[in-house]
């Protein structure tokens, strides 16, 4: 079993759409930033890149790169996911947290869950997507950006399997 942590994120700015979890929510500002800046995604890529000790995000598909402007990030999720299953790592769990002050996340959390389990090819009850304000303080705060946290469990297929037999027996 082996633990990943991500994080991610990206200021504010009027003319930009706002797509969280491959949603596109209706906002006066949305995310800056090279592909679609959806700091979910990101957060919940660099964690299972983490975990399975493949670098991050930002190696494997650079901001300095003309191909992965205006990217969608799910696309990019989907990749990573496709990198840990050459490497035979199976996704346990996808944990993952917002943090903005505004707009509210709650009403979109089912339709981001669905969009990650599927680009991760998951199981609905393998990804957790929660939000939370900061209760005004520091940029997601005061409005200036929004963040993501993600943390994720991913086994080996084979090592998983064992470690499920000798339990069991």
């Amino acid at each position: 079993m082996r633990i990943g942590h991500g994080y991610d994120v990206h200021r504010l700015e009027a003319g930009r759409k706002l797509i969280l979890g491959g949603v596109d929510i209706a906002y006066e500002k949305g995310l800056l930033g090279h592909s679609d800046a959806d700091v979910l995604a990101h957060a919940i890529s660099d964690a299972l890149l983490g975990a399975a000790a493949l670098g991050d995000i930002g190696g494997h598909f650079p901001d300095t790169d003309p191909a992965y402007e205006n990217a969608d990030s799910l696309l990019l999720l989907s990749k990573v996911c496709a990198m840990l299953e050459e490497k035979n790592y199976k996704i346990g769990n996808i944990d993952a947290t917002i943090l903005a002050q505004a707009p509210r996340i709650k009403p979109y959390i089912g339709e981001m869950r669905k969009n990650l389990a599927a680009a991760c090819k998951i199981a609905l009850d393998q990804i957790s997507v929660k939000a939370t304000t900061e209760e005004g303080l520091g940029f997601t705060g005061t409005g200036e950006g929004i963040a993501a946290h993600a943390v994720c469990i991913i086994e080996s297929g084979k090592d998983g399997q064992k470690a499920w037999l000798s339990h069991t027996l």
